[in-house]
């Protein structure tokens, strides 16, 4: 799976970003996604407009790690792992038999956004299991990304030329447009549109990058920790009732 997001959607942490990355702009001349095309044959792309694309394909795919991809309403998900509390996530929305991870992981988000029962880091808590996803709301201009405690799913981001955020679970893909500035993506982490980067397991805290540094000293992005000593100024999230609304706020 592939997601590029213009800086308007996602701005990328600056600590990903790495003097001398060599890297080139992602989306110009639909490079990126004619890369991916070609790496991942059967591939489908959906263009976001001014705001970026989302790419998917079932290529080389792992059985045990599936990938998903559902469009439900303007919001748009890439879901690639497992679940393991499907059954209780289901009842907890009020979702039917047939609802699948990825159908879950948009109710969840729109649940989050149109009504604010709980806090974000919370809602990702909740998804038990090895996981990595990817949501674009369109009618937001909003993003909303996450990948499980342990890192179960290969999944790396990085910054393009433009300032673009590029995330995809083939590291090499990232780097094919971000060049030095990329990183795996943190375990135990989201990262939504006006939020930024946090840590799900200790969202009270805030975060910090540490350079990822070569064997020959060149700087690769940065792997992001929880720095235990330093709390977030608490702003709460207010229970709002419109996506607008809800994306100022989170």
């Amino acid at each position: 799976m592939l997601a590029v997001f213009d800086k308007s959607v996602a701005k990328s942490p600056e600590g990903l970003q790495s003097p001398q990355s060599n890297s080139v702009s992602a989306l110009k001349d639909g490079f990126l996604a004619q890369h991916f095309s070609a790496v991942h044959p059967g591939s489908v792309t959906v263009n976001l407009g001014t705001s970026g694309l989302l790419a998917y394909s079932l290529h080389k795919q792992n059985p045990l790690l599936p990938r998903l991809f559902a469009v439900v309403d303007d919001i748009f998900c890439l879901f690639q792992g497992h679940l393991e509390n499907v059954a209780n996530l289901k009842q907890q929305y009020g979702m039917n038999k047939t609802a699948t991870e990825v159908t879950i992981i948009i109710e969840a988000y729109r649940t989050l956004r149109d009504r604010g029962p709980y806090p974000a880091a919370q809602v990702v808590r909740d998804f038990q299991g090895k996981f990595a996803f990817i949501l674009y709301d369109s009618s937001a201009n909003t993003a909303f990304i996450a990948a499980d405690a342990d890192g179960n799913v290969p999944f790396a981001w990085g910054t393009d030329a433009d300032g673009n955020l590029v995330l995809s679970d083939d590291a090499e893909i990232v780097t094919k447009s971000c060049g030095n500035s990329f990183a795996p993506f943190p375990k135990g982490f989201f990262f939504t549109t006006s939020g930024g980067l946090s840590s799900f397991e200790h969202p009270l805290n805030e975060v910090r990058p540490v350079p990822r540094v070569g064997s020959s000293g060149q700087v690769y992005g940065a792997n992001f920790k929880v720095d235990a000593e330093t709390k977030k100024e608490s702003t709460g999230m207010p229970r709002v009732g419109s996506a607008a609304n809800w994306s100022n706020n989170i």
